[in-house]
């Protein structure tokens, strides 16, 4: 476990607990929430285009999505939930089989009991990733939280910390992959990194059935009306 947090402490990170703190909680994790501005891209966007997403980081939730599978034979829940009306994030989610994308949901703590109440995941079975000042209130509530870093928000940053809002802040910031370094910490935590990336690199039956039971779930758009 030390080696795991020396590892990702010299990429940048930064652990408000102990990484085996984080790893005894993640064995009741049951679903994996995302917000998208400054989380999967640096936040910025056009009216026309929306806001992007990297490779890397949607492999490593697949990743996080097959290791969690290969322990339970279930592919874990994995839902967006985003203040504005992305649509990337829906093309997104589609492709890679997320259960639900909550669009315009400024009270991102509504989208939390939703969840909890439409897929009987109770809050301390979440984990919650974030960046910014909307996110926190429904931060709190979940049992894993983890920050991606923006170094343009230094007083946030020491706001998260002081009042404990999270777990782990990455090392990099949104668009610079740091979902994936979530992701990979979080893969590393439950001791089944390299069984994990081997299974997949040798796409034999449990990919293959991994594969066709996240093709069974059927993506869900939710738009929040004032």
């Amino acid at each position: 476990m030390q080696e795991i947090s020396d590892i990702f402490t010299q990429t940048g990170g930064t652990f408000l607990v102990p990484a085996d703190e984080i790893a005894i909680a993640l064995t009741n994790i049951k679903a994996f929430i995302f917000d998208w501005d400054g989380v999967f891209n640096n936040g910025s966007k056009s009216f026309e285009k929306g806001s992007e997403y990297s490779e890397p980081d949607a492999m490593g939730i697949n990743m996080l999505r097959f290791n969690y599978w290969l322990m339970h034979k279930k592919v874990p829940p994995a839902f967006i939930i985003t203040g504005a009306n992305n649509t990337t994030a829906i093309e997104m989610a589609k492709r890679d089989n997320f259960n639900a994308v909550y669009l315009k949901f400024l009270n991102k703590r509504i989208a939390l009991q939703n969840i909890s109440e439409n897929y009987g995941i109770a809050y301390n079975e979440m984990a919650f990733i974030f960046d910014d000042i909307l996110d926190v209130d429904a931060v709190k509530k979940c049992k894993l939280a983890f920050c991606v870093r923006r170094n343009a928000s230094p007083m946030f940053t020491k706001y998260v910390i002081e009042n404990k809002i999270c777990q782990y802040i990455t090392g990099h910031e949104g668009g610079s992959h740091a979902i994936r370094e979530i992701t990979e910490l979080l893969i590393a935590l439950t001791g089944n990194y390299n069984n994990t990336i081997g299974k997949r690199i040798e796409f034999g039956d449990d990919y293959v059935q991994y594969l066709a039971d996240k093709k069974l779930i059927k993506t869900e758009i939710a738009t929040f009306n004032i």
